[in-house]
């Protein structure tokens, strides 16, 4: 027998006899080495489909059948950003928390009641009991709350209560460009103006870059609302639009409301007066009159009319506001604005022509640009001879500012006429059109237009450097069936720089009324002419367009009469639109 250091003999016997278990032992043996190796299979398997799925990511994309083991549900799609022409964003999609309520799980409904109207003072609570106390398992009671409301909601520790993360459109502009944007239901559903059109894009997340300029945009709207108050208006109107390209650079309409609260709007808040209300322009319309004569050759800028008395048709008296009691040139009926003159010069043109050119010039059907709220113009009964004369003079015929600028762009944009756009056209696109008026018309036109600012009614549009061009419009307001003269939409239609214009600016008042400014007057000239040149002044410098004189002409006297001073204006101004030169006197 062997002894062990510091122990006791062992046998050899006793170090090699085998364990032995009873039955019960060696059953949960057995047991326990089961499980083990079924574990071990489930782990191998599950390794297995891991590893195929990892495969069929890298090498095919995860088109085969793997993913069916393993399918997660898709992530949400986020609203695509709106942005203006320079990138500066528009409209952009937040995620927000919304509150609900599971009924079943409130304990005291009208303790609840009572604690989420003290932190939301505006919700019905007749309304909200009813919800908390109902069968419902769930129902809304506040969406997209800002993250003071959900930390207050937070602190009432209401059993029942739960938030949702969603996502809530947000204007960064709040009311700048609201009717342009339009707004979005709670779901992230457009309901007006470009997120409506352009809905199914924006929801697929993808962006959209549009024409509006902000900068010009505010500038419009600040000198719009401002004209509004001072002249206590009910409403405006106002627009920018490129000429060469059709899009809109600036789009206001007064008043306005919020789109980041459309809940709070009202009808006629909502309403885009530019694009949707339907308006007789008054003497604006006259520079579609001279276009028309100019073209089709039934006179020239050396023409004219017998404007000595006022004209009678039928039952109807058609009368100059400021009559001149003489024989006008063609040039003098706009810078004077002469109805007779208009209309005598309409009926040289035949009612005919004068449809087909007006339908030409897009005022005949609704306009057609990526807003759904479009108006439809208003046309007369029966286009006799009668309603030429008037239509002649802006009566009689209704239509959206949006189409009369496009008409006007295309007179002074060598005779083109452009399909108008809220989106930037890309660097070096083409814009398509149809020519309307040859280009010597458009450059008449232009140089008439031009006088009208310089020694016309509309002299308080002009601004040093720019060489404004435009025409002033008066209407008195159909209401009931007749005209009310108390009740005026005043408005002007601008164009610069008239050697080689850029932009149309529009703007118009809806019943202004005049102040000692303005010596109780509320015409065009007086009320919407300095908005027309405040804008100018303003997003000249800010385009980076450099003013140049005024005239390259000498001035004419400062002693000279009136009539003197306006026919020697006409006389250069003919003289240019021909391209002689003429010495000065």
């Amino acid at each position: 027998m062997k002894k062990m250091k510091g122990g006791r003999g062992v046998s050899n016997s006793q170090q090699q006899a085998p364990i032995r278990l009873d039955g019960k032992q060696w059953q949960a043996l057995e047991t326990a080495r089961n499980r083990l190796l079924a574990a071990g299979v489930l782990f191998f398997f599950a390794f297995v489909v891991v590893i195929g799925r990892l495969v069929d990511l890298a090498a095919f994309n995860g088109d085969s059948g793997f993913h069916q083991l393993a399918q997660l549900p898709p992530a949400p799609v986020i609203r695509g950003d709106i942005v203006d022409r320079n990138g500066v964003l528009l409209a952009s999609s937040l995620p927000t928390a919304s509150l609900y309520a599971d009924p079943q799980e409130i304990i005291d409904p009208k303790a609840a009641t009572a604690a989420l109207a003290s932190v939301f003072p505006t919700l019905d609570r007749q309304h909200l009991l009813g919800k908390l106390s109902g069968e419902r398992r769930f129902v809304w009671i506040r969406r997209n709350l800002t993250p003071e409301e959900q930390y207050a909601v937070n602190r009432l520790g209401i059993p029942g209560l739960g938030f949702r993360t969603e996502r809530h459109r947000v204007y960064p502009h709040g009311r700048l460009a609201a009717h342009v944007l339009g707004a979005t239901d709670p779901d992230e559903r457009g309901t007006a103006g470009i997120e409506k059109t352009f809905d199914g894009m924006l929801s697929d997340g993808e962006a959209l870059r549009l024409s509006l300029d902000i900068r010009i945009q505010h500038i419009v709207r600040e000198e719009l609302v401002a004209a509004v108050e001072e002249f206590r208006a009910i409403g405006g109107a106002g627009l920018v639009l490129d000429v060469h390209s059709g899009e809109v650079i600036a789009m206001v309409s007064s008043p306005d409301f919020d789109p980041n609260v459309p809940g709070d709007s009202t009808e006629e808040s909502r309403f885009n007066a530019v694009t949707k209300g339907v308006f007789e322009m008054g003497s604006v319309f006259k520079l579609f009159t001279a276009a028309m004569a100019l073209d089709s050759n039934v006179t020239t800028l050396d023409g004219g009319y017998d404007a000595s008395k006022p004209l009678r048709v039928a039952r109807y008296t058609i009368r100059d506001y400021h009559p001149q009691r003489r024989w006008l040139s063609v040039p003098e009926i706009l810078v004077r604005s002469s109805n007779i003159g208009a209309a005598l010069m309409a009926l040289d043109v035949g009612s005919d022509r004068q449809r087909a050119y007006l339908g030409n010039f897009g005022m005949l059907t609704p306009a057609s640009i990526e807003l759904p709220e479009i108006g439809e113009p208003q046309l007369p009964p029966n286009w006799g001879e009668v309603y030429s004369m008037t239509v002649a003079f802006g009566h009689g015929i209704a239509v959206t500012p949006l189409q009369l600028a496009s008409g006007v762009a295309a007179i002074v944009n060598g005779g083109v006429l452009l399909q108008p756009t809220m989106l930037r056209r890309a660097d070096g696109q083409a814009a398509e059109g149809h020519r309307v008026i040859s280009s010597r018309t458009s450059r008449q036109m232009r140089s008439m237009m031009r006088l009208v600012v310089e020694h016309g009614t509309g002299s308080k549009a002009n601004v040093a450097g720019y060489r404004v061009g435009g025409k002033t419009g008066t209407a008195e307001k159909d209401v009931g069936g007749h005209y009310e003269t108390g009740k005026l939409r005043s408005s002007f239609l601008g164009a610069f720089p008239m050697d080689a214009p850029r932009y149309i600016v529009f703007a118009m008042l809806d019943e202004p009324k005049g102040n000692a400014r303005t010596y109780n007057y509320a015409t065009g000239g007086w009320v919407a002419a300095p908005v027309v040149g405040g804008i100018i002044e303003r997003m000249g410098p800010l385009l980076g367009m450099r003013p140049v004189d005024n005239d390259p002409m000498p001035p004419l006297p400062a002693a000279m009469p009136d009539r003197e001073r306006v026919s020697m204006a006409i006389q250069r101004a003919v003289a240019q639109a021909r391209d002689i030169r003429v010495a000065p006197n």
